[in-house]
């Protein structure tokens, strides 16, 4: 089968997340270790479209496991979304010689990857990098373990102030859907409350544990809100919601934003983004297809992309049932 596969195209697509640099080259580097040729592809799918292309060699992917987000960039495609862009783009790797494609993102990446899989009969292979770690299959996406890192440190950062002016602070993190980052960070930091999308905490039950907590002696308090919980609107109307039930306290909102996604990546995400490059030539070579190459239990498996994107949550009811403990 290997003698099949002779040229391989990678790109990153979706939102950027720090490892996605070692990934690419993990998968340069195991192209040139089996002597295959690798392009790289510019612009996620949209340099698919634009033919935007580079040959790439184990020379050129020096000095980037260090860096955060992604060389070859990222955008998100509307053209690819329709048949004619997904042509146009078939028609350019076809042009190309290229026989396989490596797609490292998220579900929006591997949705569009699955749908040019079927349409075009064309090897694709998935890379999971996402800091949200929501992705099935795999026990943990690239860059997630950075974003925990950076999370924890700047909450450890805005527990000094909360300590100093016995203020309650409310930090936002990311997680739309998935109340990851929150929850990890929240118990690595000794958050008081955690408030996640997969349940809905529900305002009364925190004003309830905000009291409790002042009456314990606490004098000042860090809540995690994931950007997906449904507590209030938006962090600044729960902020005004605590306000008007508890005058006492003094409240501070901190919106961590986008620094989640960068910055240079922990080892974790380095060996991890290297483990799965190679993985997903190897999977190639042994004649896979419509895979992604996740991890589990240290091991590198294969899953559906179809059970990638559409699988069950990760959520861990034991990992809350630890936050609540350790808060009190």
């Amino acid at each position: 089968m290997q003698s099949e596969i002779k040229r391989i195209g990678v790109l990153t697509s979706g939102g950027d997340a720090p490892g996605m640099n070692a990934a690419i080259r993990a998968v340069v580097r195991c192209c040139t270790f089996q002597n295959i040729e690798c392009v790289g592809i510019y612009r996620g799918y949209q340099g698919l479209i634009e033919n935007d292309f580079e040959e790439l060699n184990a020379r050129s992917v020096r000095n980037v496991i260090s860096r955060g987000g992604t060389f070859l960039k990222s955008a998100r495609s509307k053209e690819f979304m329709t048949k004619e862009g997904r042509e146009k783009a078939y028609v350019n790797l076809k042009n190309a010689d290229i026989d396989a494609l490596v797609v490292i993102g998220g579900d929006g990446t591997f949705t569009g990857g699955l749908i040019f899989e079927n349409e075009f009969d064309f090897p694709v292979i998935g890379i999971p990098a996402t800091i949200d770690n929501d992705i099935s299959g795999t026990d943990f996406t690239i860059g997630y373990d950075t974003a925990l890192n950076t999370v924890v440190e700047a909450i450890d950062k805005i527990r000094d102030t909360a300590s100093s002016h016995n203020r309650l602070f409310l930090v936002e993190v990311m997680g739309r859907d998935a109340g990851d980052i929150a929850l990890n960070s929240g118990i690595g930091a000794g958050a008081e409350e955690i408030l996640i999308p997969e349940e809905n905490m529900g305002v009364d039950r925190l004003l309830e544990s905000l009291k409790r907590s002042r009456k314990s002696g606490k004098t000042s308090s860090i809540i995690v809100v994931a950007e997906g919980d449904k507590s209030g609107k938006n962090i600044f109307e729960l902020a005004e919601i605590i306000e008007e039930n508890l005058g006492d306290y003094e409240i501070r909102v901190s919106v961590l934003g986008h620094i989640q996604r960068g910055g240079s990546p922990s080892c974790y995400d380095r060996v991890l983004a290297s483990k799965l490059g190679v993985g997903a030539v190897d999977a190639l070579l042994r004649g896979e297809r419509n895979i992604m190459v996740g991890i589990h239990h240290q091991q590198v498996v294969s899953v559906p992309l179809e059970i990638a994107i559409k699988g069950e949550a990760k959520f861990d009811k034991n990992l809350r049932r630890v936050a609540d403990i350790t808060s009190v």
